[in-house]
């Protein structure tokens, strides 16, 4: 949108052919999931919001033209956090809002180092991070935080998909891309890794703004040498970059209930909020 020739408004969107991927929406709304949708930005995003001035009623006017030009079924937002300025627009604005997920984060400024943010943990959480963290270090597993310049993200890519390929959504990391995308995006990325006996075994990939650290892609390998997983030890690790950072968040991404229930994350929750656009 433009005010006096001034964008004011920007919304990425998305036109989708099958709007369900993650079969999130046909329990809450009545549709198949084969539907085309235009939806805000990307599934597996968990953080829908407006750029720039809301304009809530002329933005989602423009989004009900482009659906019905598009031939879209459905329009609107998926991943809205809830008690949000986005979400109670849209539902003053008549969209119903749907829970279909949380995201979760850690607020790390209670915090002064990684040690405070475990003992935070509830006792199983912090029970396992710690000894989880000396099982790694007796079988020969270390730690390191990079930047992305220092990183084989070749490596890390092909670890993040096969990690994803488990839960059937290796295609989530193509390796024509991966490591393209990430150095575009500079100092806005930074790699942690575990490498047991110099073998990589585990990986986060973590971008950054102003005030959050965000855990944005993980890649593990559960064929380790010793009794641990490599997958606890990123947390903390993640969490002590921000840290060292003097960020004030972590984004610590959608789903995984327990784990990150245990480990110390809060979780939002996040709706889905769509109107059909016939």
């Amino acid at each position: 949108m433009r005010a006096g020739g001034r964008a004011v408004t920007v919304l990425p969107v998305t036109l989708l052919r099958g709007l369900d991927p993650l079969g999130q929406l046909r329990a809450r709304y009545p549709l198949s999931g084969d539907e085309t949708g235009l939806l805000s930005h990307v599934w597996h995003c968990y953080d829908a919001w407006v750029p720039g001035e809301p304009n809530l009623e002329a933005v989602t006017a423009a989004m009900r033209e482009l659906a019905a030009q598009r031939g879209a079924a459905w329009y609107g937002f998926v991943n809205v956090p809830r008690g949000s300025e986005l979400g109670d627009g849209l539902v003053s604005l008549g969209f119903p809002a749907r829970h279909i997920e949380d995201r979760f984060r850690v607020d790390l400024r209670p915090f002064a180092d990684v040690d405070g943010y475990i003992a935070s943990a509830n006792p199983r959480g912090r029970a396992n991070m710690r000894r989880n963290g000396r099982r790694a270090e007796d079988a020969g597993a270390r730690s390191a935080s990079l930047p992305l310049a220092e990183a084989d993200l070749a490596e890390i890519g092909e670890l993040c998909a096969r990690t994803a390929a488990r839960h059937g959504t290796g295609s989530y990391y193509p390796r024509e891309v991966f490591a393209g995308f990430l150095t575009e995006l500079g100092d806005a990325a930074h790699v942690i890794e575990v490498r047991e006996r110099g073998r990589l075994v585990g990986a986060a990939v973590c971008l950054r703004d102003e005030s959050r650290f965000h855990a944005w892609a993980c890649g593990v390998d559960y064929e380790v040498g010793g009794n641990y997983s490599p997958y606890p030890l990123l947390y903390p690790l993640s969490v002590g970059q921000a840290l060292r950072e003097g960020l004030t968040t972590l984004e610590g991404g959608r789903g995984n209930h327990v784990f990150k229930l245990r480990h110390g994350l809060t979780p939002i929750p996040l709706d889905a909020c769509l109107l059909p656009a016939g």
